[in-house]
Formats: C-alpha cells, sequence, structure tokens
C-alpha cells in the first residue's frame, strides 16, 4: 500500500455498497484492501478500482481467521479505515424465528457479529488517533420487522459492538451506520420473486458514509442518507 495515503479495507467489495464505496475511496486516493467470496467477481472489481488507485483483492471469507490475517497483513503498517460490509442474509426467503434453522443463525452471526469484531482486533494496534471504523447495519437492528429476527438481530448486536469499542476507544472514530434500502442482490434474495427496482442505487447511500469518513463526527449510529455529504 502506498505509504502517504491513507489506506482502507473494505469488506464485501465486489459489488452493491461495497464497490459503490470502493470506487467512491479509489478516487479520493485511498489505498484499497478488498475481499468477497466469489473471486471472479472481485477481480473485476479489482481491475475496475486499480485504474484510480492501488489495490489488494484478496478472496475469501471473512469468518476464516487465515482470511482476516491476510487482509490486514496487506495492509501495512497503518490503517485509516475498517469498513465492516460483508454480511450474510441466511435463508431466503426468510423465515420466523420459531422455525429458524438455528445452524443457519451461527453463520449469520459468524458473518455479521463475530467476523467485524474479530476484524477490528486486528486493525485497532494500526490504527493512529482518528482512524475510523465502519460497521454497515440495516433498519432491521432496530425495527422488528417479521421474518427479519435473524439478520435484525445480528445487526442490532454489531451495533452493540460498535457502541461499546466506541467508548473503549474514544481516540477513533467507530460508527453503525444503516445504508437504507439498496437495490442489491442481497435486498432480491429477502424478497425472492419479487420487483425491487423501484429502490436505489447503493451509489446513493455513498455521500452519507463519505460524510462520515471525510469529518470528524463522533462516534455513534447513522443513517446514511440522513448526512449531509462532504463539500455541501
Amino acid at each position: 500500500m502506498p505509504k502517504n495515503a491513507p489506506v482502507a479495507i473494505v469488506t464485501g467489495a465486489s459489488r452493491g455498497l461495497g464497490l459503490a464505496l470502493s470506487h467512491a475511496l479509489a478516487v479520493r486516493g485511498f489505498g484499497l484492501v478488498i475481499d468477497a467470496r466469489g473471486r471472479d467477481g472481485l477481480e473485476r472489481a479489482r481491475g475496475d478500482l486499480a485504474a484510480h488507485t492501488d489495490v489488494a483483492a484478496i478472496a475469501g471469507d471473512v469468518t476464516d481467521p487465515d482470511h482476516r490475517a491476510a487482509l490486514v497483513a496487506a495492509v501495512g503498517e497503518r490503517i485509516d479505515l475498517l469498513v465492516n460490509n460483508a454480511s450474510r442474509l441466511g435463508p431466503s426467503p426468510q423465515p420466523p424465528l420459531h422455525a429458524y434453522p438455528l445452524d443457519e443463525l451461527e453463520r449469520v452471526y459468524a458473518t455479521n457479529v463475530i467476523a467485524p469484531l474479530a476484524l477490528a482486533q486486528l486493525v485497532l494496534p494500526l490504527m493512529d488517533e482518528g482512524a475510523t471504523i465502519l460497521n454497515i447495519s440495516s433498519d432491521a437492528a432496530v425495527e422488528p420487522y417479521e421474518g427479519w429476527g435473524g439478520y435484525g438481530s445480528s445487526k442490532a448486536a454489531l451495533d452493540q459492538l460498535t457502541r461499546v469499542l466506541a467508548v473503549e476507544h474514544p481516540q477513533l472514530r467507530i460508527h453503525a451506520v444503516d445504508p437504507g434500502d439498496m437495490r442489491t442482490q442481497m435486498h432480491q434474495d429477502a424478497f425472492p420473486g419479487e420487483d425491487i427496482s423501484d429502490r436505489p442505487p447503493p451509489a446513493e447511500s455513498v455521500p452519507g458514509l463519505l460524510a462520515l469518513i471525510g469529518s470528524d463526527r463522533g462516534s455513534g449510529r447513522f443513517v446514511a442518507r440522513d448526512l449531509t455529504p462532504v463539500g455541501t
């Protein structure tokens, strides 16, 4: 990674919000370490982003400790931003809690709760004062939507981990952000067979995320589209 440029890890960066945010960071001069489970999609993303910045693309699953270690090793000596974007929806269609397969719930929590904390633990020693951890949350973390008990409760747990980490590391900016409804593959998987073309593209959530990344706003939980974009 470039020594004089800010450096970010973005998980789940081969498509959707992760790719849109990675592109915005790339054109702003961030060196990037990105990952996704699918190697082909990740390589396409790397090719697009490499036109703007230095990119290390490492395929793998964030629940794998060796994969997480490889992501952090690719950063070098310092990291300015960790974006925990990779998420697991769980079964599709979403089952009610009384019928939720517990082995699937464990996988959802492993991806949405344990992996973000594990990555935070690895990067914290490499973060200087003012560095940022951005945990991508959901309105399902606070609203009791029928059928969303697995995914929603995992994001609620992530929100609470974010709050505690922020109290324990006041020199950093540690945020949970609800990006809002988006026209993504995960959202389509949550509503199989339905037309979600009325949802906005992920790029519409990016200005709010950049508003957090580019400011000295204190740690907290935010809704992306409620944030004022940088420069406005």
